[in-house]
């Protein structure tokens, strides 16, 4: 059984470089071994993920991700059973929500930042399929 999974958190460190390139580095090890796809989105101060694998792969890795603590007030925002995966193609795709045109997040969200914690999870879920049919993930594998 497949499942999707979004989440949202608040970053601890102010080098948040440092912090994604080491998500990334871990995801893409981690990931295709488990089955796991997904992306994150990140702006300077939260972090956005959704994973897509099966049941058993993603929660082990989310029960991982509570217990990080590269970030702070981690909240579930979505969680589905799926037929087929909307990110297959991204052992873990990359967005940083700072270089987007605001206008992509005013169509989605009251301000033209990234707010996660304060917006429905299926929203957020349709600016991430924007965000694919817009090129703007990197990282494809």
């Amino acid at each position: 059984m497949l499942v999707r999974l979004l989440y949202a958190s608040r970053a601890i460190d102010t080098n948040i470089c440092d912090t994604v390139q080491s998500i990334m580095l871990t995801s893409r090890s981690h990931n295709p071994q488990n089955g796991i796809t997904g992306v994150l989105c990140h702006t300077d101060t939260v972090f956005m993920q959704v994973l897509e694998g099966g049941r058993d792969a993603v929660n082990q890795l989310y029960s991982h991700i509570l217990k990080d603590t590269r970030h702070r007030d981690v909240i579930l925002l979505d969680y589905e059973e799926i037929t087929e995966r909307r990110y297959g193609g991204w052992t873990m795709g990359q967005v940083n929500m700072s270089k987007l045109n605001p206008s992509m997040l005013l169509k989605y969200s009251p301000l033209p930042v990234l707010n996660p914690h304060d917006m429905p999870g299926k929203m957020l879920l349709a600016l991430i399929d924007e965000l694919m049919a817009t090129a703007s993930i990197i990282g494809r594998s």
